[in-house]
């Protein structure tokens, strides 16, 4: 089996209300998505997407990554995708770093090896949890009032597990944890989210004003060097999702004891390939697991409930699903759907999910092996 065409589809996907982050530090209102179709040579089709959370919150682009494919594209082609090591060190030779471009081509392989083998993704990986994920919401930033409106919507959901999105001045962020928390039912898992927006000083400010509480925050500062600097001044639970990107910071991060949640966006660090050893080096180190798409529709959501799927049960706290924050449905309904605020696994081989083909209008590219070949 080879690979002999790549099809590279562009949508905006519309959130369904603007949405801030660290202060309103970042404002997004909609997504730039890019799907992969991957063809072989054997009539098989597998589906990938990338889907940077908008362009200023991370190295992330949009059309950094279809430029990514372009560059990629001559590199992949004729590989059998069923082998999907020797596909990433094909992109990692022609393309050094831009994980986030990787992604979907890795998303794909995935999706046509399960496919061929008659498995899941998550038995391909070496077999899958079947129990449903609840869904961690993501909750802007916002005034109080206004974040507890969020959650009692994503309550009625179904939802039991919240991302506060925190960050950018320190009175707010006391208060409005003190708030949260005031609320906070028995069966919650609650995450405050920081996405980079404090100073050391500030984080430390607040994680000592609230530390009674004994909460849990992610990404509190801008670097592992920040979050190490702070690591004997509080007492804290901490994640880190924005600065584990590669192995080497996942190894550090467990190696120095930086964190005891790993947050691993599968956009982010390259896909289901890379996010396995991640996913290993946490569990052989006993830090537990949130598992997230970097954003998007069904697909990437999809895919990260494959990963979370082979995490053991009390390691993996949730999945977070961009879908309900979305007015366009790519997939018809397709796929693992929120149910009572849970996800559950697909049980079709590969991904288990693909998108209808029509809402993704016309290819943006395509590359195809008989052009490289030079063929008529």
């Amino acid at each position: 089996m080879k690979l002999t065409d790549i099809y590279v589809y562009q949508v905006n996907l519309p959130l369904e209300h603007p949405y801030w982050l660290s202060g309103g530090r970042l404002k997004f209102e909609t997504l730039d998505a890019t799907f992969v179709k991957l063809v072989t040579d054997e009539g098989l089709v597998g589906w990938g997407e990338g889907t940077p959370w908008g362009h200023t919150y991370v190295p992330a682009h949009g059309p950094g990554l279809r430029a990514g494919l372009e560059t990629m594209a001559p590199f992949i082609l004729g590989v059998d995708p069923r082998k999907v090591l020797e596909v990433e060190r094909a992109m990692d030779l022609a393309l050094p770093g831009h994980l986030y471009a990787k992604s979907p081509i890795d998303m794909a392989c995935w999706d046509i090896a399960g496919q061929a083998a008659g498995l899941s993704i998550a038995d391909l990986m070496g077999g899958a949890c079947t129990k449903a994920q609840p869904i961690a919401s993501s909750v802007g930033t916002k005034t109080i009032e206004e974040t507890r409106q969020s959650i009692e919507m994503y309550r009625a959901r179904g939802y039991v597990a919240h991302s506060v999105k925190i960050g950018g001045n320190v009175t707010r962020d006391i208060a409005r944890i003190r708030d949260v928390e005031a609320i906070r039912r028995p069966d919650e898992i609650i995450l405050y989210d920081v996405n980079r927006g404090w100073s050391r000083q500030e984080a430390l400010r607040v994680m000592h004003a609230t530390q009674d509480l004994h909460v849990m925050f992610e990404q509190p500062c801008e670097t592992l060097d920040d979050i190490a600097a702070l690591r004997a001044l509080h007492s804290a639970p901490v994640s880190v999702d924005e600065s584990l990107v590669t192995l080497q910071d996942a190894t550090r991060i467990a190696r120095d004891g930086l964190a005891e949640v790993f947050g691993i966006k599968l956009n982010r660090v390259g896909g289901l390939t890379k996010a396995a050893r991640m996913r290993d080096v946490a569990l052989a180190h006993g830090i537990d697991i949130f598992v997230m798409a970097t954003g998007g529709s069904v697909l990437a959501d999809c895919e990260a409930l494959h990963l979370a799927a082979t995490i053991p049960e009390q390691a993996c706290h949730a999945v977070w699903a961009c879908q309900d924050m979305l007015t366009l449905d790519i997939a018809d309904g397709r796929g693992p759907r929120n149910k009572d605020g849970y996800l559950h696994l697909p049980d079709a081989p590969g991904l288990g999910v693909h998108p209808d083909e029509a809402c993704l209008g016309k290819p943006v590219a395509h590359y195809s092996l008989a052009q490289e070949s030079g063929a008529p």
